[in-house]
């Protein structure tokens, strides 16, 4: 019996997903998940998953924050990208960053289904445009991404408004924490990248895409 989680953070999607899923795969256990905290909740209370399929964009997840916490934490899980989007670079760093697949959402249920038995024997899928433009990733972003699965979650939520030019003031409102937390939780951030700068923290973030 396979099992599989998928999170993300659009109920029809996942619904339709689970239709075109529960057609091709006989005895299917299906668990889902909204945002990221919630596949990490999901994920420590059974970890027993064939395959996790991952949103890049659900909240908290911030691109490839997801797939990079996901990677630190279980490294034996198997995990394929479901995304709204196809651009090359992008599905190039999933997959140097550990995804076995990356599958865009615009594809027919019947050519998902196949992308992820193709995954589930252990190799590698991608759309075919992509197949002969994926760069290797360098070994700066390999080294950026292993820091960056230090971050815990709420530092990468600090992060992402480091990112976005939030005033220490207005990232305490927006995680309802006192100021003194956000500043500990930057110099956190500093620490873990290797950075003594909230522009040098953001360059981080950028060459990440987070």
């Amino acid at each position: 019996m396979a099992k599989f989680l998928i999170a993300d953070d659009h109920p029809l999607f996942r619904e339709a997903l689970q239709g075109a899923l529960a057609n091709h795969f006989s005895e299917l256990t299906l668990r889902e998940a909204e945002d990221l905290d919630s596949t990490l909740a999901a994920l420590n209370k059974d970890d027993d998953v064939d395959l996790l399929l991952l949103d890049l964009h659900m909240p908290g997840s911030g691109d490839l924050y997801g797939l990079i916490r996901v990677r630190e934490d279980y490294p034996l899980l198997p995990v394929a990208i479901i995304s709204g989007s196809e651009d090359a670079s992008i599905v190039a760093k999933c997959i140097g960053f550990g995804a076995l697949g990356f599958i865009p959402k615009s594809l027919p249920s019947v050519e998902i289904a196949e992308a992820i038995d193709t995954i589930l024997q252990g190799e590698t899928w991608v759309p075919k445009e992509s197949r002969e433009r994926l760069d290797v990733i360098s070994d700066e972003d390999q080294e950026l991404a292993r820091k960056v699965s230090e971050l815990t979650p709420q530092q990468y939520r600090v992060l992402h408004f480091l990112h976005e030019g939030l005033l220490n003031k207005q990232i305490a409102y927006q995680l309802n924490i006192t100021e003194a937390t956000v500043k500990a939780h930057i110099t956190a951030i500093f620490r873990k990248l290797g950075v003594y700068s909230r522009t040098q923290a953001v360059l981080v973030a950028e060459r990440l895409q987070l």
